[in-house]
């Protein structure tokens, strides 16, 4: 029980400050994707880190299983390197009991990710979707930010507002407007306004920027000849919405919906989920016989082979995952983890010491 509770506090403690790096390298990354999307006017700056957090499960699900594998050949590397699993092997500490020690350690990892993989991750992931489709109903009126220049209909209208409030009838209305847009032949439009707001027409479903006391000009930069039309009022017309069929995604059906579903898509989803819960025991046994170093070799000697090792694994799966959508059989994941746990015994074998093996 001394031992156990001694490795797994390496063990954990390793895998707990390689997962936080990954999973920050990982949001980060995908934060940036989503600032630029904002910045292009696809998405709402307020909606980014809501839809962050709702893909915080989906991201664990790919970095816990690496995290642990690394984390347990850093400790137990660590540990050949100075002698401690020598000490540990000569206390009678066997490589068929520290198999079981691992695991057990493994065994919490295991929990979480099978609550991630069957319950939070598809939760998570059906309000982000729920959140994108809603960001793609939004107006250019909704997107734009007071003082920020945001382009538009890609690049041909340029909006600016000096300020945005709530109107009386509900929706925002905006304050000290100015759109640049391409007029006839290209040739550029100013167009000022003291006030716009959203409008839509109930009977052909078209969507309006609204304008009051309006000034527009038009003219080409350099050319003296400019025309200035002054107008009451004036609006513009706004692309319709991306359409969108409300019909969720495999990722984000409900695992116990996809128990009574006999449709390949749903079968290659539910086995996905299993298979990466039934991931982590076969990482934990790959990770003994690569966290092997002698004393002079270094603990980071076999980092590069286990994170390669984890890809190809983790291809694999996805290649025999879209296997079973195309309607293979849904038993042929599991051959991969067969495969992977072979090789784990094969190069417990090769590599076992001269000491105890039980």
């Amino acid at each position: 029980m001394i031992v156990f509770r001694y490795l797994a506090r390496q063990v954990w403690l390793t895998t707990a400050v390689v997962a936080l790096i990954l999973l920050g390298v990982a949001v980060i990354s995908r934060f940036v994707q989503y600032l630029g999307e904002a910045a292009s006017g696809q998405k709402a700056v307020d909606a980014l880190l809501l839809i962050m957090l709702y893909r915080l499960p989906e991201f664990l699900l790919v970095i816990l299983p690496l995290a642990l594998l690394l984390g347990i050949v850093l400790a137990y590397g660590r540990m050949y390197a100075e002698n401690e699993m020598v000490s540990l092997m000569g206390a009678g500490i066997g490589q068929t009991r520290l198999l079981r020690i691992t695991q057990g350690i493994a065994g919490a990892v295991m929990a979480l990710m099978a609550l991630l993989s069957l319950g939070l991750a598809p939760w998570g992931m059906r309000h982000a979707e729920a959140i994108v489709q809603d960001q793609e109903q939004l107006t250019e009126l909704d997107l734009i930010v007071a003082g920020q220049f945001r382009s538009f209909s890609d690049g041909d209208r340029v909006t600016w507002v000096e300020a945005v409030s709530d109107s009386e009838a509900g929706g925002r209305e905006l304050r000290n407007v100015f759109v640049a847009l391409a007029g006839e032949d290209n040739a550029p439009v100013i167009v000022l306004a003291d006030s716009a707001r959203p409008v839509l027409d109930e009977a052909t479903g078209a969507r309006y920027m609204h304008m009051d006391r309006v000034a527009q000009y038009d003219g080409v930069p350099g050319d003296a000849q400019f025309r200035l039309g002054r107008f009451d009022s004036q609006s513009i017309l706004l692309p319709q919405p991306t359409g969108f069929e409300e019909t969720l995604e495999q990722s984000t059906i409900p695992s116990l919906q996809l128990l009574a579903s006999a449709e390949p898509l749903h079968l290659a989803e539910l086995q996905w989920r299993l298979s990466l819960i039934a991931l982590v025991p076969v990482l934990a046994a790959l990770a003994i016989p690569l966290s092997r170093v002698r004393p002079r070799q270094g603990r980071y000697l076999k980092l590069l082979p286990a994170a390669f090792l984890y890809v190809v694994y983790f291809a694999a799966l996805e290649f025999f995952r879209d296997a079973v959508e195309d309607g293979g059989s849904p038993f042929s994941l599991w051959l991969v983890h067969a495969a992977f746990l072979a090789l784990a015994l094969l190069l417990g074998r090769s590599e076992m010491p001269g000491g105890s093996r039980t």
